[in-house]
Formats: structure tokens, sequence, C-alpha cells
């Protein structure tokens, strides 16, 4: 979607100026259909610190997701959002999502063909 949805957008400006985590989404992009809940990209940041500073192997890139972000807080608390950051979520194919206990997600926008308020459903079998 070259045009990104405004309503979309707005949407992602409200959980990001309310620091929500708790509105449900599903998105289709190209090739997947993601269902989640939105988080604020700071909250995002963190939580993928987080995991990567868990793991052995990966801990070197949690510096990347924890590091402040550059630019004036003004103009970023201003700025519109271009990513959606999904926490808790899935990619569904058929009626499983996967991955079985959910991922983080940061999607453009840009790239949401159409969305819903709302998990889908699918099977955890």
């Amino acid at each position: 979607m070259s045009n990104p949805d405004g309503l979309l957008v707005d949407i992602a400006a409200m959980v990001e100026s309310e620091r929500s985590n708790q509105m449900p989404l599903t998105v289709v992009v190209p090739g997947a259909v993601i269902t989640g809940r939105l988080a604020p990209e700071s909250l995002w940041h963190e939580r993928v610190a987080e995991v990567l500073a868990a793991s052995e192997h990966l801990k070197p890139f949690a510096a990347l997701f924890s590091a402040p972000t550059t630019g004036d807080d003004v103009a970023l608390s201003v700025a519109r959002p271009t990513h959606l950051h999904l926490h808790v979520a899935r990619i569904l194919q058929g009626s499983y999502g996967l991955p079985h206990t959910g991922g983080m997600y940061r999607i453009a926008i840009a790239d949401i063909s159409s969305w819903t308020v709302g998990d889908l459903s699918y099977s955890d079998q």
C-alpha cells in the first residue's frame, strides 16, 4: 500500500502516546497475515533487547535495540508512526499461529494492504 491508511496511522500514534500494549490488531502484508498486540516502539525495542540479551549468541545485538534513539525527543513525540510494532504476534498459516509462543514483529505501515481490530482465531494444537 503506497499510501498508508490514515486511520491505521492514527491508531499507531495513539498507542505510542498512551503507552498502551493492549490493542489487538490483525494485518495483511504481502505473503502473510499477522495477528498480535500493538506496542509502543520503545516498549517493543525494550522487549526485543531483553530476548537478545538472554541469548549467549545474540547478546551483542541487544545493544542495537536498547540504545536511545537519535534526534530531538520533542520531534519524536509528534512524528507520525511509519511502522507498527506487534508483540505476542503470530503469522497465521491455515488454522495455526506461528511461532507457537508469539513473536515480536515490526511492520511498515505502507506495506499493509488490509487490517482489522482484534485477534483472528487460530489453533495452538
